[in-house]
């Protein structure tokens, strides 16, 4: 299967995590654009080269869109480009010339402008960092508290939103049209009410449709891309909980996990015997917790991990924290481990990011026409060091981006399970020409090459 893909930006879970997940089935054949044509934190992606790298690009099977990146130049230029509508409506047009000349399934989605509750401007336009709480809280209130943000300012915010509205209501006109297989307008860190939260409900009036989550989309798009079918059973840690509402989100955890494997095309059942997967959601009690911000959730003592008891294949969600792994859970699961069994781990970011690329690793790795056991591990490899040792351990251990190959071996050395043999040479060996970098320059993300 040939698959094209335009991502969001050239961040490592956007760029290097498709290709990863891709390589578990040697017969997929993926194309992405060159990562420099890409945006970043501080850059709009170069959308000549990107325009010119889709109309030549191989006849595929599939395509999948980010439109942000190509009306917009990327996510974060999404909120800050100060280009107008027609300018915008211009350069989609003749995306939509190129899409209609392609004989593939179009997989596309579009963000719905978030609105941070902080007054951090580094993915904002510069005000953001003197009135983005009051901005939040003026959408909030749906415009009715009166907080002392400039008329210059809020009338730039607000005409911002309109302009990305009125776009996202013409690529509901093309879907009418019948260019896309699937679009999807998407909900970054939503709170319960505000101008984004009434934005999808129109969208949904109007026949769009609308999901938690952003940077998984592509990935859980590329899920539905591959036409394969599989029933998970669902199985959460606390299964009293599953009605709290994930941090960042607007919907309960199950319902995010209920939309994810909808949009993946994957198919839940009641059964446990019925399954061809279970799906473990290491979910939380009361709020889930917050590695970043010191928010604590506390163990789930009083369940009992056995995974030698499980007769099926089966894949971890760990969501109980946002932006990293449960260590507790770790400890208890990454001994348990059967390769034979485990199709995939997944604890990055918020629970629509965990999900959607756990997902797609599953629907890859199940029944892969050609299937790569290196890769696969590689893989994983990455995940554990990212996920686990990095966000929840060594993030929290520095001040800025810096060196951290030696704080990161203890963790290396507790993943041999995944590498060729558990001798000390092995190991080493392995791991001799790895690097961990910072390509946004900040915490936030790291980049791990093995």
């Amino acid at each position: 299967m040939k698959i094209c893909v335009i991502p969001i930006d050239n961040r490592p879970v956007c760029y290097n995590l498709l290709k990863d997940i891709a390589q578990i089935d040697k017969s997929i054949e993926l194309y992405l654009p060159p990562r420099e044509h890409l945006g970043d934190l501080t850059k709009s992606a170069n959308l000549p080269a990107l325009f010119n790298w889709l109309e030549n690009c191989p006849k595929c099977d599939a395509i999948i869109l980010s439109l942000d990146t190509i009306a917009y130049g990327g996510l974060i230029p999404s909120r800050r480009s100060t280009e107008t509508f027609d300018e915008i409506k211009t350069r989609i047009e003749k995306l939509k010339t190129i899409l209609v000349k392609k004989e593939a399934k179009i997989y596309a989605f579009s963000s719905i402008m978030r609105i941070s509750n902080n007054n951090y401007n580094e993915e904002e336009k510069e005000y953001w960092k003197d009135f983005g709480k009051k901005i939040f809280e003026y959408s909030y209130s749906e415009g009715k508290k009166n907080l002392n943000i400039p008329e210059s300012i809020l009338n730039d915010y607000l005409s911002t939103r309109k302009r990305n509205f009125e776009i996202n209501k013409l690529y509901l006109d093309w879907q009418k049209e019948g260019l896309f297989e699937t679009l999807i307008f998407s909900k970054d860190d939503c709170a319960e009410f505000g101008f984004n939260v009434e934005e999808a409900k129109t969208l949904e009036l109007l026949g769009g449709k609308t999901k938690t989550g952003a940077d998984e989309i592509p990935l859980t798009l590329f899920a539905k891309a591959i036409k394969k079918e599989i029933k998970v059973y669902i199985e959460y840690i606390e299964p009293d909980c599953k009605n709290l509402i994930s941090n960042y989100e607007d919907i309960s955890i199950e319902k995010s996990i209920l939309g994810q494997l909808e949009l993946a095309d994957i198919k839940t059942t009641s059964s446990k015997d019925k399954a061809d997967v279970i799906l473990i959601i290491n979910n939380f009690r009361e709020k889930q917790g917050e590695l970043v911000m010191n928010w604590d959730t506390g163990a789930s003592e009083n369940y009992i991990l056995s995974l030698d008891t499980y007769n099926k294949p089966y894949c971890v969600a760990d969501v109980r924290y946002t932006n990293g792994a449960d260590n507790f859970f770790i400890e208890k699961f990454l001994p348990q481990i059967n390769l034979e069994k485990f199709y995939g781990y997944a604890g990055w970011n918020t629970s629509a990011n965990t999900l959607g690329s756990l997902l797609a690793c599953l629907k890859v790795r199940f029944k892969a026409s050609s299937y790569d056991e290196h890769a696969f591990k590689k893989l994983q490899l990455i995940r554990f060091l990212d996920d686990w040792a990095y966000q929840a351990n060594i993030r929290a251990l520095i001040d800025k981006p810096c060196e951290i190959a030696n704080l990161m071996k203890p963790f290396e050395e507790k993943l041999s399970i995944f590498l060729p043999s558990t001798n000390k040479t092995s190991l080493e060996k392995t791991f001799e020409k790895r690097s961990y970098s910072f390509p946004w320059n900040r915490k936030f993300e790291v980049e791990i090459t093995l």
